[in-house]
């Protein structure tokens, strides 16, 4: 399968629409046209093999092929009107599976709405997860984050502990509206020996998922080179969305209630669960 570069993916993007629910969908003919089928009744065989394919996985055809009847222009002023679908990122999944396989934008096409459809399964599947859970899979990110958020840090050069701790806490003063991660630890209520990171919800464990990450990927965009500037750019980033939390009229991250439990302490629990369960799990093999 063809890698998907900028240039495609903007292609697919391109031709996306929006409803007011928010909601998103393409339409079967802009679509065609991006695939490169000039004739529309090629292409509507295509869409009868996804439909079929859609049938056949259990899903309801008509909650992913939308049909629509529109009016297109035919010459000197001319209308007429056509038929063409709604379809969702699935529906357009289906598609290119089923799409001539000798086209490249085929390939593309198949790795575009493959990558998407995966996003929102994941997503989807977070979304049905409790509160604890949820902690639990972010807490976990932010693990794998801060690791290559250091290593970008070192390379950027942040060499000492001591160093790595004021990087640290301009990235938290940033988001926390000046709090260092001292203040923060008093506000919260928290004890010596308890990490702030542990005790966050989802919500704020996911504020500062995002903090990391774009601060790891800046670093390395920018090819930062000293401490300072690694300092300012943590603290930039977090700031900016210190700033779109406020914009959006959501609860500032130091506001945000602390967790009783550590998500240590639920994944113990979690684990528990699992070992009482009566299904067997590879980990007692």
């Amino acid at each position: 399968m063809s890698n998907l570069n900028a240039e495609e993916y903007k292609t697919f993007e391109s031709i996306k629409h929006i409803r007011e629910n928010g909601t998103e969908f393409w339409y079967a003919r802009e679509l065609a046209k991006v695939l490169d089928y000039m004739e529309w009744r090629n292409f509507q065989k295509v869409i009868d093999r996804a439909i079929l394919a859609c049938k056949n996985s259990g899903f309801a055809v008509s909650d992913h092929f939308v049909e629509v009847n529109k009016m297109i222009e035919i010459g000197k002023g001319g209308k007429r009107n056509t038929i063409d679908y709604e379809l969702t990122r699935y529906a357009c999944y289906l598609i290119v599976q089923n799409g001539d396989p000798r086209k490249e934008i085929i390939a593309l096409g198949q790795t575009y709405f493959a990558i998407q459809t995966r996003r929102q399964e994941v997503q989807d599947a977070f979304n049905q997860l409790d509160e604890n859970n949820k902690r639990l899979v972010v807490r976990g990110n932010i693990k794998q984050w801060n690791q290559l958020l250091a290593e970008a840090a070192h390379n950027a050069g942040v060499i000492t502990d001591e160093e790595f701790a004021i990087f640290q806490n301009a990235g938290y003063m940033g988001l926390y509206g000046g709090m260092t991660v001292s203040d923060i630890h008093t506000k919260k209520g928290l004890k010596k020996n308890e990490k702030i990171l542990d005790y966050m919800g989802s919500t704020e464990l996911i504020a500062n998922l995002f903090r990391i990450s774009q601060t790891e990927e800046k670093l390395k965009r920018d090819e930062i080179s000293t401490a300072i500037e690694a300092n300012n750019t943590h603290y930039d980033v977090a700031d900016k969305i210190r700033k779109a939390i406020i914009e959006m009229g959501a609860t500032l991250p130091e506001d945000l209630p602390v967790s009783d439990k550590s998500v240590q302490t639920i994944e113990r629990e979690e684990i528990r669960k699992l070992r009482n369960s009566k299904k067997k799990l590879m980990l007692d093999e």
